[in-house]
């Protein structure tokens, strides 16, 4: 019987913290509205479990002032330590998020996060168009950054081969790390995606990757990192970002437990 070798996956160590390694990281998303409700959250993350930790910019409500982004991210910073910090600003439009903004306004924010050094990894939408994704990719690194290129489909799952195509093309534009969530209607579609986590796994990753499906019945995805290659799993210490998400304590507990 053939057995295909497994490809030789490549790694991005931030922070002192390894990504691709087989082991799944735990990052634990801050959603706050202002100032004090981030103090909250973040006691709540340094409280549990949790290996990185994303900054979601688009639940943040005073934009009022110029200098908001920069002012959150230096005192994350300050709070974090070491653990790595991921700044994304979610768009609303086809990728989940919690507000509207326009190409301008979304390229100069991500520009503005790794310019502030603070923020490790920036996430860049493939929706927002790849060219918009190779030009922000080349940018952010100039500026010390590393990219996650994201793919949310919170309607549906695709099919394996076009699930497959869009993480392929994901690495083709520059990204350092993929990552791909959608919504599962069915046991099938929970399947397609993690039999394209491991068909990444096998052939085409040369760089980490993150996949999951979303909501309840995609939550075992959330916990099977070590087989499918998956490199973060996202999980809780409060309200969550995405449907689906687990508690970050409990994540803990059953991630050793399925470590192969």
């Amino acid at each position: 019987m053939y057995v295909m070798k497994e490809m030789e996956q490549g790694q991005l160590t931030v922070r002192g913290l390894t990504l691709g390694d087989g082991v799944p990281k735990i990052c634990v998303p801050l959603t706050a509205a202002d100032q004090e409700e981030l103090e909250r959250q973040a006691d709540g993350l340094l409280a549990g479990p949790c290996d990185l930790a994303e900054w979601r910019a688009d639940f943040w409500q005073q934009t009022d002032d110029a200098r908001w982004v920069e002012r959150a991210l230096a005192y994350l910073r300050g709070r974090l330590g070491e653990r790595p910090l991921l700044f994304t600003f979610r768009t609303k439009e086809e990728e989940g998020g919690e507000r509207s903004i326009s190409m301008e306004e979304y390229e100069a924010l991500n520009v503005r996060a790794a310019e502030s050094g603070y923020a490790d990894l920036v996430d860049v939408e493939l929706n927002r168009g790849e060219e918009r994704l190779r030009r922000l990719a080349g940018e952010i690194r100039a500026r010390g950054g590393k990219v996650v290129a994201s793919f949310h489909d919170f309607a549906g799952t695709p099919d394996g081969d076009a699930l497959t195509g869009l993480l392929r093309r994901m690495q083709e534009l520059g990204a350092d790390v993929t990552k791909a969530a959608v919504m599962p209607q069915s046991e099938d579609d929970v399947l397609t995606l993690l039999e394209t986590s491991i068909r990444m796994k096998l052939q085409y990753a040369d760089r980490p990757y993150i996949t999951m499906a979303m909501g309840r019945l995609g939550a075992v995805s959330r916990l099977c990192g070590s087989l499918t290659g998956s490199a973060v799993t996202f999980a809780t210490a409060g309200k969550a970002s995405a449907p689906g998400q687990i508690d970050a304590e409990l994540v803990a507990e059953v991630l050793p437990l399925l470590q192969i």
